[in-house]
């Protein structure tokens, strides 16, 4: 089984926000594990999301395959030709119905 490991001090990464209730008994750890680990609530839970999704095989097949369908459908499609109008079509006939009051104004 691998080992999950922390760095002390190292917490500054680019976040995205995701709002999640847990048990109070393992938020107390959390808490606990980041002040152990001189790192911001956030880090913790990070490596730990981190830690876990690695240690899921299927998950990381999964991901693979996903990856790999992704990247062969984005080469494979090629975007359609714009069409092109014809300069021969006929223009528009205008609405040349002008009212006697607009007319005189």
């Amino acid at each position: 089984m691998s080992k999950l490991k922390l760095e002390h001090g190292v917490s500054r990464i680019r976040r995205a926000k995701l709002q999640s209730s847990i048990d109070q008994t393992v938020a107390d750890d959390i808490e606990l594990l980041a002040e152990w680990s001189n790192n911001e609530t956030n880090y913790v839970i990070n490596e730990l999301l981190r830690f876990a999704l690695t240690q899921e095989e299927d998950f990381q097949k999964y991901k693979a395959n996903s990856a790999a369908t992704t990247a062969r459908a984005a080469a494979t499609s090629k975007p359609a030709p714009t069409p092109i109008k014809s300069v021969a079509e006929p223009a528009a006939n205008p609405d040349v119905t002008v009212s006697s009051a607009a007319a005189h104004a």
